[in-house]
C-alpha cells in the first residue's frame, strides 16, 4: 500500500513461521486502549509487550506513540532504558507507567 509505513522484524530462532504483523502507532492511553480492547476482547489474544494476537492470528503490537518516542534516540540513555524495562512487564502498555520510567519515579 502507498504511503502506508511498515516495519520489518526478524523474531530469530524462537519464532519457526513467517507471519505478518503490524505495529499501530496511537497518541494516548484512550486510544491504545479502545484498540487494545477492540481486539483482545473480541476473541483475540493478549501477549507481553503492547502484543496482541485478533481472532483470526493476526499479531500486532499496539504502541503508544510515547514509548516510540523514548527508545532508542532518547538523549537519555538511562530514561530510554527505563521506559524499556517498564514496557518489558506489560502487557497492554499504560502510558503513565512509561512516561514515570523515563523520569525516574514509579507509578503506583
Amino acid at each position: 500500500m502507498v504511503g502506508v509505513p511498515c516495519l520489518g522484524l526478524n523474531g530469530g530462532p524462537a519464532f519457526s513461521t513467517a507471519k505478518p504483523s503490524r505495529s499501530d502507532r496511537h497518541r494516548g492511553q484512550a486510544e491504545t486502549d479502545r484498540y487494545w480492547n477492540a481486539i483482545v476482547g473480541n476473541g483475540g489474544a493478549e501477549s507481553a509487550c503492547g502484543w496482541c494476537k485478533d481472532k483470526w492470528g493476526l499479531s500486532g503490537q499496539i504502541t503508544p506513540r510515547v514509548l516510540l518516542e523514548s527508545q532508542p534516540n532518547d538523549s537519555d540513555r538511562a530514561a530510554a532504558k527505563r521506559a524499556f524495562e517498564a514496557m518489558m512487564e506489560m502487557k497492554k502498555i499504560d502510558i503513565a507507567t512509561i512516561e514515570a520510567a523515563r523520569r525516574g519515579s514509579a507509578r503506583r
